[in-house]
């Protein structure tokens, strides 16, 4: 008899271990409580511009992408983004400053100062720390306050849209904490470590290329949900999850409401696929401390503006991916991806669209601001920053009021605890963007390893 998978949450993350677990013959269900699947992976298509809610595009680290883009027969809907995005921008003093790409360009760059760039020289001689350390002290210490303040602090904004004051530089950047541990520094490493990475078949996600698909990031969890539908029950909210033994072996009554109803399904082995906060309510009749360990895991609010503007009141040539902006800075938006210039078909012939960030981290409280004041916010800083004349003729305010998990100092608790919970609880295993990264690539990865790992257990005979 096959054994049953009950996998909570059709995100990215469990939508994967969906696939693959059907694909080596286990019987799977999986719960959504949302009316359609994708988590934050949702596209938008309205008037002719087409609106990311959440990944506006992933980068191509991981061999698994093809694999599954075979399999799905979407590989021919990816598009790779125009190499004009490769240039990025950062705000210095009001004005954007491309992020130079080769060391010359470095040297010429007026983003940092001489002594702030002579201070990199030093990198190579300074050794290991001996404590946790943050982003900012991680890089402060080993490149300067300069590169901290106008290259780290805007990408952390980025990324995270979260403080590098606050983000552990072992858990929230695993890669670049490795080269000092690896090879004594971050310059060495870099060198040493491209070999290493070619031999794994893998791609630094700086040389990694960039990719959506014609109709959008929703394109991906469409076509599993597409191959899986019978495989589904969506509006389906789980309560809770309580092990008993049958069999000499444990299994897990899953308590949910489908659409008001309460529902009860018996299976081997549970995948939790939903964010911290919501993993937490669901655990904690079982594992009070775990669940209290995953409700302190910190997600910022983050409101995503959207806007288009015709070409012809635009001053400048949309040359890039778009802009980053430093704290130092004192601006009330974390930056501004320029959409259209980055995959076609994202505007109306005409038009260019902008999608910028404000809150986070850093600015919680703008979150606040009600759509109106929102839009006038954004609308005034683009005007300023990039020259445009008059106001949009297309806006939309999207708001996700937890968005990214923040590997804070201390993370390394958090892990140890969820490790102890799978352990006190075989058959349960915590696959989500709180664990392993929270880049679509990332998931991918985590989502290959937890299926690995059921395949590899006493749990699939």
């Amino acid at each position: 008899m096959n054994k049953k998978v009950v996998i909570v949450g059709a995100g990215i993350s469990g939508l994967t271990c969906a696939y693959w677990l059907k694909k080596h013959g286990f019987d799977i269900m999986i719960l959504e409580k949302d009316y359609q699947v994708g988590g934050t992976m949702q596209t938008i298509q309205e008037d002719g511009y087409l609106i990311e809610k959440g990944p506006n595009s992933a980068l191509e680290t991981t061999p698994l992408f093809n694999e599954i883009f075979q399999d799905l027969e979407i590989i021919e809907q990816r598009v790779y983004a125009n190499e004009a995005s490769n240039k990025r921008y950062i705000l210095r003093n009001s004005t954007l400053h491309p992020i130079p790409m080769s060391p010359p360009a470095f040297i010429k760059s007026k983003l940092w100062s001489t002594k702030g760039k002579l201070r990199i020289l030093k990198e190579p001689f300074i050794g290991k720390s001996i404590k946790e350390e943050s982003v900012a002290e991680f890089v402060e210490r080993r490149l300067g306050k300069e590169i901290l303040d106008y290259a780290i602090n805007p990408f952390v904004a980025g990324v995270f849209a979260g403080n590098p004051e606050e983000l552990s530089v072992k858990y929230a950047f695993p890669k670049l904490y490795a080269l000092e541990e690896k090879y004594g520094g971050l310059i060495k490493g870099l060198i040493k470590g491209r070999k290493e990475r070619k031999q794994r078949a893998e791609k630094a996600k700086d040389r990694a290329r960039m990719f959506s698909f014609v109709n959008g990031m929703y394109t991906l969890p469409d076509a599993i949900f597409q191959k899986l539908k019978n495989n589904f029950q969506l509006n389906s909210k789980v309560e809770n999850i309580i092990p008993y033994r049958s069999d000499k072996s444990t299994k897990y009554v899953v308590n949910y409401y489908r659409n008001g109803e309460k529902k009860v399904i018996e299976t081997d082995i549970v995948i939790l696929s939903v964010p911290a906060y919501a993993a937490a309510k669901i655990i904690n009749p079982i594992d009070p401390e775990t669940s209290r360990f995953l409700e302190k895991i910190y997600y910022p609010p983050v409101a995503e503006v959207f806007l288009g503007y015709k070409n012809e009141i635009i001053q400048r040539n949309l040359d890039g991916f778009g802009y980053l902006i430093p704290e130092k800075e004192k601006r009330k938006i974390l930056g501004t991806i320029w959409s259209s210039t980055i995959f076609p078909n994202r505007a109306p012939e005409g038009f260019s669209a902008f999608t910028t960030f404000v809150g986070g981290s850093r600015n919680p409280e703008i979150f606040e601001l009600d759509d109106i004041k929102l839009l006038e916010v954004t609308n005034s800083e683009l005007k300023n920053i990039i020259g445009i004349k008059k106001d949009p003729e297309f806006l939309k305010v999207i708001r996700w009021e937890k968005a990214i998990p923040q590997y804070n100092l201390g993370y390394g608790n958090v892990l140890n605890v969820i490790e102890k919970f799978e352990r006190n609880y075989n058959g349960v295993f915590i696959c989500a963007n709180y664990r392993g990264g929270i880049s679509v690539g990332d998931c991918i990865i985590s989502s290959d390893k937890t299926v690995k790992r059921i395949l590899n257990s006493n749990l699939s005979t």
